[in-house]
């Protein structure tokens, strides 16, 4: 029987609040990995962090305070030309 198991196996954040984060696509045969993909996305400080996984989710809310996401916002305009 073929199952497929989708997880987040590494989150992380970086210095400017930031939360990258890897989710593994594993195809499972009989209970043994017969294939494996891993994805990555960012979730940066102000973005929509609602559908993430539960843990992402408690993540981005300890560290995308409004100081960071003022400051990540203030980064980025002035890194636009």
């Amino acid at each position: 029987m073929l199952e497929k198991v989708v997880s987040v196996d590494l989150i992380e954040v970086v210095e400017s609040g930031a939360v990258q984060v890897r989710t593994k696509t594993t195809i499972m045969e009989d209970g043994k990995q017969i294939s494996g993909s891993f994805h990555r996305h960012v979730v940066a400080p102000g973005n929509d962090y609602s559908k993430q996984d539960a843990r992402v989710k408690a993540i981005c809310a300890a560290t995308h305070t409004a100081s960071v996401v003022a400051a990540y916002k203030a980064a980025q305009a002035a890194a636009t030309p």
